[in-house]
């Protein structure tokens, strides 16, 4: 039976950057459901004040995130692990960890020698509002916006171009961007935030999210997932804090390296 929320004991430590993650299924269990709640928490207190995240919560943001992309790619443990959750945060966990596999599963190996530029994100409170703003302007949800962002460049920390050679925050082609990009910077983002809303207008958003998606990105997964991180957005504006302190990671042919975020002790 799904057990009862814990909370952060003010005693206990705030989870290491390579904090070892569970194999087991009841302490994976347990252990989210600690991070959650303790995130949650932290980011009621900060909802991106001050600008830069307190050390609380990129930490704990750091190991909800590690502790999905196991989930993703230990299915076994995870459906053992989030049939013991609550219900609430088991449908969280769910969506959760099916975007990340999906999003694994678009993902193209780069050689560990290949030079990859990030670097930090503009505030979280800033992003939100050209988020909104373009939701004024053009009608696309603000929350499937945070979503295009977080899946293609981590809230703008990606730096480098795509192994297309798709640019800025919004990841767009140079023939996409003179299109749509309404004469602003690719790698401005509250351009790209603006020019993002434009392309998934005219391609059908609104009404048809999934087929401006599509259009955006022509791959069923993608779509999955913008849509998974957007309805976790929508069910808890919380959510949005919570994805603008995940982290960049590469996947390379010798292993996955994470390059943003704090330091492993």
């Amino acid at each position: 039976s799904p057990s009862p929320s814990p909370s952060l004991s003010p005693d206990r430590e705030l989870p290491a950057p390579d904090e070892k993650i569970p194999r087991n299924a009841a302490r994976f269990a347990w252990r989210l459901q600690q991070t959650t709640s303790a995130l949650n928490d932290a980011i009621d207190a900060w909802k991106g004040k001050n600008g830069k995240p307190p050390e609380d919560v990129e930490l704990l943001a750091l190991d909800h995130q590690r502790l999905y992309r196991y989930a993703a790619r230990h299915p076994k443990v995870a459906s053992q692990a989030f049939a013991r959750l609550p219900k609430g945060l088991a449908a969280q966990a769910k969506d959760n960890t099916r975007a990340i596999r999906e999003l694994l599963a678009l993902a193209h190996p780069i050689k560990p020698s290949t030079p990859f530029k990030v670097q930090p994100a503009r505030p979280a409170a800033q992003l939100l509002k050209y988020f909104k703003k373009a939701e004024r302007r053009f009608g696309v949800e603000w929350e499937v916006l945070a979503a295009v962002m977080l899946a293609e460049t981590k809230f703008g920390r990606v730096k480098s171009a795509s192994h297309v050679g798709a640019q800025g925050p919004m990841q767009f082609m140079p023939a996409t961007w003179k299109a749509y990009g309404m004469g602003g910077d690719v790698h401005d983002p509250r351009d790209a935030v603006m020019a993002a809303a434009n392309y998934l207008k005219t391609s059908g958003a609104p009404r048809d999210y999934r087929r401006a998606l599509h259009a955006y990105n022509p791959s069923q997964a993608y779509v999955n997932a913008i849509l998974l991180h957007a309805r976790q957005i929508k069910r808890d504006a919380r959510n949005y804090y919570v994805y603008y302190n995940w982290q960049v990671y590469v996947i390379t042919t010798a292993g996955e390296r994470r390059l943003t975020g704090p330091d492993p002790s």
